[in-house]
């Protein structure tokens, strides 16, 4: 008897040290969660910062990893509704369950741009109903979620919320002063025009004073045909765009096409953590953005 109470003694040490099992959909999310978490939790992206994160390559080993997790962050704003929903259901693990405990939309508490009015259809291109869900290329945006993050491993780990109070103080506190430096950086290029190939850097041109002319997609999600590209072309003329923003996985061939032809500079940015090398965790994916932007417009 004495050993069997030794042995639950020693279960129930282990457990409470062990870390939460947290998996992101996106390494955006996960850089965040690592920030805010530390040690104590163990962090699994299912995205890689390379792909859109519309379009993940979902793969059988997924189910099993959220079978396994404590806590899922998800986007939200149905950004991953074309692949996470089944690898859930697959999972079966009702902690992760829409609803569940360790379920966690890092979505809420945004204000959400691009708000459709009325029906939302497939004609309408890759819409979301509940607005843009490139939250995250803004700082603001960032900060949010991970007073969220901390909020709710602090509810499912409470004996480790002190850790994750300080930690995120650390990150509030390192991304205040960057957010500063990049809103320097940017400060002479108020009112610059700008083209994206997706609705991918609507946050991030509002917070840094940019100004989005339009898009090559006619719709999101739709490739663009040679027609609207004609008529895309003048348009950008008139309005006097100096800069086309494009995501590493888009057409280069029509993103420098159009760009020649507007006499403007095509510079192509990661929207997650991981889309190249120098976008190695939150800050640094924004820094590389805020850097190259302002190079590119002196």
């Amino acid at each position: 008897m004495k050993k069997l109470f030794v042995f639950l003694c020693l279960l129930i040490a282990l457990n409470a040290q062990a870390a939460l099992e947290v998996v992101a959909t996106t390494p955006d999310l996960g850089s965040i969660a690592i920030a805010v978490g530390g040690d104590k939790v163990h962090v699994t992206n299912l995205a890689r910062g390379t792909e859109d994160p519309h379009f993940v390559d979902a793969k059988p080993s997924f189910a099993r990893i959220l079978n396994k997790a404590d806590v899922l962050i998800e986007g939200g704003a149905d950004l991953e509704i074309g692949w996470l929903p089944p690898l859930v259901d697959g999972a079966r693990n009702r902690k992760i369950i829409r609803g569940g405990e360790g379920r966690v939309d890092a979505s809420e508490g945004v204000a959400m741009l691009e708000m459709p009015e009325g029906k939302v259809d497939r004609s309408q291109g890759d819409v979301h109903a509940a607005g843009n869900p490139h939250y995250l290329l803004n700082p603001d945006n960032g900060k949010i979620v991970a007073k969220h993050l901390a909020a709710h491993f602090s509810k499912v780990d409470p004996a480790n919320a002190g850790v994750y109070s300080k930690n995120l103080s650390d990150f509030e506190t390192a991304l205040d002063a960057k957010t500063k430096e990049w809103s320097g950086s940017l400060q002479s290029f108020q009112g610059i025009k700008v083209v994206t190939y997706h609705k991918s850097f609507e946050y991030f041109a509002k917070r840094f004073g940019l100004v989005v002319a339009g898009q090559i997609e006619p719709k999101p999600g739709i490739e663009p045909s040679p027609t609207y590209i004609s008529t895309l072309i003048p348009k950008m003329k008139e309005a006097g765009v100096r800069l086309v923003i494009v995501e590493p996985n888009r057409s280069k061939k029509t993103s420098e096409y159009v760009a020649t032809n507007v006499g403007a500079k095509v510079l192509y940015l990661p929207i997650l953590v991981g889309g190249n090398d120098q976008a190695g965790d939150y800050i640094k994916l924004l820094d590389y953005n805020v850097k190259s932007v302002a190079a590119a417009l002196k």
